[in-house]
């Protein structure tokens, strides 16, 4: 008997120091946020210095990167949007980087035909295999680009005709390496899946951005929308292949070479976002295993670096923000046994009491999207609704992700290797506009969806276990896990069967 009851009680504390732990991670990540938020707040308050004004006399040949793969639906967008870029023409050219298998080989060929009889410098760049991925087209297309400047986008972009005009000036000072731009989302209103993306972007991409850039901590290239330097990316060591980010990992190794990035807060890159739940996985599965290979990769690198304790510090949480899935899923599974260790052994009251004080970061990442969501909006009134009905919604929904990202999170963390699959992209901007037909998503279910069910009828228990026991405090977390995991389970199978097969002749 008393064997078990060590056994037990060691049980007990080993699942109290792991949720401790996975707490605290949370924590310091959070405080790092505030840090963040606090400069970003400075910045607004100065007095901004509007667009660098275009420089006739600086004209340096540009040369606009398209890296596609089998993107029928969207290709012919991208191509004509880029080909009306207002810049000389004698100064632009444009690379088609297709690795494509299908219909979009045709289609590619036909709008580059059709914008070389206007006069535009456009090649379509086939390669005999997809060495590399991305990463492996845009070093084969630097090879040869004419450009002293490297535009990039990816194929569900469409940016606006002066976005050359507004990012060029900025290399006027030579030791800038690249420029970034702030992503816009045409299609934001389309579901609520959109509109919760889109609400979690426009904090990376005002808080972070502008808070990092401002105290000249690392920021990352986000992989389109920007523009490097040629002779930074080649400083730097090129296009890498070994993980899934390449964007973040060569930020990373060109401003670790003392390389300046500017972050253009008010230059709008307009985008689509994915509206279905199985791209959007594939999307999220990317952006989190990619970023933990980069932190395996450049962590060291960082940490020896002769930067400042501040950069460093916000370098090691901008490399570990991924890790914060593997924490949120290793307290929400933990947290239904601490409803009984509250319950039958008394004597962890005082830890339990030292736990609630991490619910600062909560109100941390509330304020954050509250800043992110109301600083810049017109409708003061309308965007604070908005941030009541949208941001606990947000949080359920990326609980709900957490178990399918912390999955990817750990095999970037140990290194398993896994093949480069882009986002399906699917021309959906109106909200009559249907993606059922679309040909690159299927209608298979993940097991993982299935694993997701469960989770949600595990929370309903610990929601149902609450009420009996009369102990709320963590009704809110159980409730919103509940809905987070229903919820993704619910669209991860419904959308699959409402895909429209195509017919077999």
């Amino acid at each position: 008997m008393l064997v078990k009851i060590i056994a037990v009680k060691i049980a007990l504390v080993i699942v109290l120091v792991l949720y401790t732990l996975a707490l605290l991670f949370i924590f310091l990540y959070s405080i790092a946020q505030a840090h963040l938020l606090v400069r970003y707040l400075k910045v607004q308050k100065k007095i901004q210095p509007g667009q660098l004004p275009f420089n006739e006399k600086f004209l340096p040949h540009v040369t606009v990167q398209l890296p596609v793969y089998n993107e029928m639906y969207v290709v012919e967008r991208l191509i004509d949007t880029v080909c009306s870029f207002d810049y000389p023409l004698d100064k632009l050219e444009v690379q088609v980087l297709d690795d494509s298998t299908d219909l979009s080989i045709e289609i590619i060929e036909k709008r580059v035909q059709f914008w070389k009889a206007k006069g535009v410098d456009i090649v379509q760049v086939r390669r005999t295999d997809r060495k590399g991925y991305k990463a492996g087209a845009l070093e084969e297309g630097l090879e040869f680009a004419k450009g002293e400047f490297i535009a990039i986008f990816d194929a569900d972009f469409v940016p606006l005709k002066d976005f050359l005009k507004k990012t060029i000036p900025h290399f006027f000072e030579k030791n800038v390496g690249m420029v970034q731009t702030r992503w816009g989302h045409i299609n934001k209103h389309y579901s609520l899946l959109t509109k919760l993306q889109a609400f979690g972007l426009d904090a990376h991409f005002s808080v972070e951005q502008v808070g990092r850039n401002s105290g000249n901590c690392f920021i990352n290239f986000n992989g389109t929308a920007g523009v490097w330097r040629k002779s930074c990316i080649i400083d730097a060591g090129n296009w890498q292949p070994d993980t899934l980010t390449e964007d973040l990992d060569l930020s990373y190794r060109a401003q670790l070479k003392d390389w300046k990035f500017v972050y253009l807060e008010d230059v709008e890159s307009p985008a689509e976002l994915p509206p279905v739940m199985s791209a959007l996985k594939t999307q999220q599965y990317r952006w989190t295993k990619g970023g933990a290979e980069v932190a395996r990769k450049h962590l060291g690198n960082v940490l020896r670096s002769d930067k400042s304790f501040v950069i460093k510090w916000h370098g090691v949480f901008h490399l570990l923000n991924s890790g914060v899935f593997v924490s949120v899923i290793t307290c929400a599974i933990l947290s239904v046994p601490l409803l009984f260790i509250k319950q039958y052994f008394p004597e962890f009251k005082q830890l339990f009491l030292l736990a609630s004080f991490f619910l600062l970061s909560f109100f941390i990442l509330a304020i954050l999207y509250w800043v992110s969501t109301n600083q810049k909006s017109e409708n003061k009134l309308k965007s604070r609704l908005y941030f009541i009905r949208t941001f606990p919604l947000f949080l359920a929904i990326m609980m709900g992700l957490s178990l399918h990202n912390a999955i990817a999170v750990l095999e970037g963390y140990f290194g398993k290797k896994t093949p480069f699959i882009r986002t399906p992209k699917f021309n959906i901007i109106n909200n009559n506009d249907s993606w059922e037909s679309n040909k690159y998503i299927t209608g298979q279910i993940n097991p993982l969806t299935v694993t997701e069910g469960i989770l949600s009828l595990y929370f309903l228990f610990a929601v149902i276990v609450a009420f009996q026991i009369g102990d709320y405090a963590l009704l809110p977390f159980h409730m919103m896990l509940t809905f987070g995991f229903a919820t993704v389970c619910y669209y991860s199978v419904f959308q699959s069967k409402m895909i429209k097969k195509p017919i077999k002749l």
